[in-house]
């Protein structure tokens, strides 16, 4: 099964762009799930009637039909009130401790944010869903989706650091205590609710960084689109999320007698060119999408766009390996050791950077990522960093009270 990620700046056109790619890739005999979070259900207007019901994305997804589309809409107001009440539940003997009335499910409304966790978990659950080739998602805009995608790493540190997995070694003890002290030790549950969730946000994260999985970002090329795509571009970048390609949506056709058209026009092509290459070190395939004059409103008008060559995601090829940063030994002639970090299109005004016992905080414009040292590189102190040609290139000082002396 293959993954494909689509997001871009608001006002883009991402959702025409993964409806257009779905009913394309069902033309070519695929089944396809096409899975969004937006409330409205926009994607099943734009496709008009699915081959399959539409399903929330619950477990127990249906099986898609060979060359059809199944539309599944994440309900993220529903999955908080399941998840909230679950919890409430398993807490049951701490809230009691402490007198706290359990809130019922019809009082719940979800809170800012929910709808990145249950689009994630969705997510997951499409990864292992029957009998699919092609599992299309239509994520938040840009800045949201880096947030969203870089989530459950981060989350995943921060259980790591306040619920430290060695402490469950002390679970044993715990009845123990209970019976010396008079009253039930309530943290248990805590470290039984970090290792599922921990559990969880492991396979979401497996899902983002498969090589199966790849990512396109849509946008209507201009200088408006063109500051917000470098900004979004940047946050991908640090979290070492590859972009596949780059739709170029809405382009005015060329050669128009009619000057306002025909400078439109060029200013388009202009910043296409431009973002060849603008995602990595390596050249990023842009595909052009024609402008149909008007809003699509329906299979009908979808099926124009997919003339596109290369809108459908091929079975190998379109994904891109996500690299680990290399670490060049520079002992021999600078004595140093040089962290390559990749983040095309950033200045230096952007950029920060903090040594954290075996941590590096990396600051990039609005995103910030903390990141564990390579081995070779804990031994080391900081000793200064440089940015060229979109590559930061951090330098590393051996610590000779650490470093193995050489004979």
């Amino acid at each position: 099964m293959r993954i494909l990620l689509i997001t871009g700046p608001g006002g883009a056109g991402r959702t025409t762009v993964a409806a257009a790619t779905a009913l394309a890739a069902a033309g070519n005999g695929a089944r396809v799930l096409l899975l969004s979070g937006d409330a409205g259900d926009p994607l099943a207007a734009l496709v008009g009637e699915p081959t399959g019901e539409p399903v929330e994305a619950a477990p127990g997804l249906a099986a898609v039909p060979a060359g059809g589309v199944l539309v599944a809409r994440v309900d993220s107001g529903e999955e908080f009130r399941e998840e909230l009440v679950a919890l409430q539940e398993r807490g049951s003997a701490l809230l009691g401790m402490v007198g706290a009335r359990p809130l019922g499910a019809e009082e719940l409304t979800e809170l800012p944010g929910a709808e990145q966790f249950a689009l994630l978990r969705a997510l997951r659950r499409a990864a292992a869903a029957p009998e699919t080739d092609l599992v299309v998602v239509d994520l938040p805009p840009l800045h949201q989706a880096v947030a969203a995608l870089a989530l459950p790493a981060q989350l995943r540190r921060y259980l790591a650091r306040l619920l430290p997995a060695e402490r469950q070694a002390a679970r044993a003890l715990r009845p123990v205590l209970a019976q010396l002290a008079g009253v039930p030790m309530p943290a248990q549950w805590l470290y039984e609710a970090a290792a599922r969730w921990d559990e969880e946000l492991a396979a979401v994260q497996a899902v983002v960084e498969a090589g199966t999985t790849s990512l396109r970002v849509v946008a209507e090329p201009g200088p408006g689109a063109d500051a917000a795509l470098r900004t979004g571009l940047l946050g991908l970048a640090l979290e070492q999320l590859p972009v596949a390609g780059i739709v170029a949506n809405r382009m005015v056709p060329q050669g128009s007698p009619d000057p306002w058209l025909a400078g439109l026009a060029a200013q388009q092509e202009k910043y296409a060119a431009q973002w060849a290459g603008a995602g990595s070190a390596e050249d990023v395939p842009v595909l052009p999408l024609g402008h149909l004059g008007r809003d699509p409103q329906g299979p009908d008008d979808l099926l124009r766009l997919t003339g596109a060559q290369g809108l459908v995601p091929q079975a190998s090829g379109d994904s891109r390996a996500r690299r680990a940063w290399a670490v060049e030994d520079r002992l021999a002639d600078d004595g140093v050791l040089v962290w390559v970090v990749p983040l095309p299109g950033a200045h230096k005004r952007d950029l920060d950077l903090v040594r954290r016992g075996d941590e590096l905080l990396l600051a990039a414009g609005p995103y910030r990522r903390i990141v564990p040292l390579p081995s070779a590189l804990r031994r080391c102190t900081v000793s200064g960093a440089a940015l060229a040609d979109g590559v930061l290139r951090i330098r590393f000082t051996p610590d000779p009270g650490l470093w193995p002396r050489r004979p």
